[in-house]
């Protein structure tokens, strides 16, 4: 038997022209299928991380009755450096009564570890100084001769004066002196006056470098911390302020100390001299802090509206720095063994 193969039908063009449209058409609805569900997919896995991750903690707190965030609790850049905290923060064994505001740093750590009315608005009285040391340092000739003008030495009758006369010429590093050692407010208006051009001008520089750090709650219309309703602070802005005074070794150097002499020329020209006890009663001796405890510097503050107050940078018995804080305290006894409360958590055993 005889075969034969049947001869194909051969496609015009314009059907094989239709075939070709129709497979590239498939073709491209297929990898737009593929593509659509790749995207799909994409969304839903992130869809699922981000219910499963944890939402962010922000950090707010209130300050003056308005809320603010984290980032403008100190000055933009510095934040991951400081300790950060909101509201109270508790600590065993730890009691601030009334109005006393308090608070514990933690340096190395960046940790608070106990507050009391961290952000409440107070009035610093001399603590006020550190500022003025901070503002004037880097600006201020220490050798410069300085001659005291009326209005340094026109102060209210009971203020704490070394005793500088119209007419004396004193160091600006005796000034220095008088002003962290003694909190002498003559010596804080002749830095103020001979640093700022006025003592206006210098307490603008005053609130620009408070500016600087962050010190959202702070405001000074002074430079010795004589009580005015316009010149306050706040717990947490004092520890931004000493904190950074601390990095300054003049400011470390004259604040350990426990008394020294001043020596200037009086405008008769007779030399004299005058021996300034501490205000720190832990630098006099006459508290003791916990042991272990050592005392690297600070300031201490009072007047009839701000209370007793103190401020210090310590360290450890690991030599581990902290700041510690009291303000409002009713007396001297009552400052020095809240502060001491404070002092005994830094130790470890």
């Amino acid at each position: 038997m005889k075969c034969t193969n049947k001869p194909k039908k051969r496609l015009s063009k314009k059907a094989q022209r239709r075939r070709k449209i129709k497979r590239t058409l498939f073709l491209g609805m297929f990898f737009v299928i593929l593509l659509l569900a790749g995207v799909l997919g994409i969304f839903m896995l992130k869809g699922k991380q981000a219910v499963d991750a944890p939402m962010a903690f922000r950090l707010t707190t209130e300050v003056f009755g308005q809320t603010i965030g984290e980032d403008s609790l100190v000055a933009e850049g510095v934040a991951a450096d400081l300790c950060v905290g909101a509201g109270d923060t508790p600590l065993d064994g730890i009691e601030a009564q009334g109005e006393e505001r308090a608070a514990l740093f933690d340096i190395q750590d960046k940790k608070l570890l106990f507050s009391k009315s961290l952000y409440e608005k107070s009035y610093p009285a001399s603590i006020t100084k550190i500022m003025t040391a901070l503002a004037a340092l880097g600006k201020a000739n220490m050798d410069e001769i300085v001659t005291i003008q009326a209005q340094d030495v026109q102060l209210e009758a009971d203020s704490q004066v070394c005793g500088l006369v119209e007419g004396d010429q004193i160091s600006m590093d005796q000034l220095f002196h008088a002003l962290l050692v003694y909190s002498a407010n003559d010596a804080a208006m002749a830095i103020a006056r001979t640093v700022g051009g006025s003592v206006e001008g210098f307490v603008d520089m005053m609130n620009e470098e408070a500016q600087r750090l962050g010190m959202t709650g702070t405001h000074f219309v002074n430079p010795h911390g004589l009580h005015d309703e316009d010149h306050y602070t706040t717990v947490y802005d004092i520890y931004l302020m000493l904190n950074e005074a601390m990095k300054h070794q003049e400011f470390t150097d004259i604040t350990q100390l426990s008394n020294y002499t001043i020596n200037y020329k009086s405008a008769d020209g007779t030399q004299m001299q005058k021996w300034l006890d501490a205000t720190d009663q832990y630098l006099t001796g006459e508290s003791s802090a916990p042991k272990g405890v050592t005392i690297l510097g600070g300031k201490t503050g009072t007047t009839a509206k701000a209370g007793n107050c103190l401020a210090l940078m310590v360290q450890n018995n690991y030599g581990e720095p902290y700041v510690s804080i009291v303000l409002n305290a009713e007396n001297k006894p009552v400052l020095y063994e809240r502060m001491n409360q404070l002092l005994e958590k830094v130790n470890r055993s």
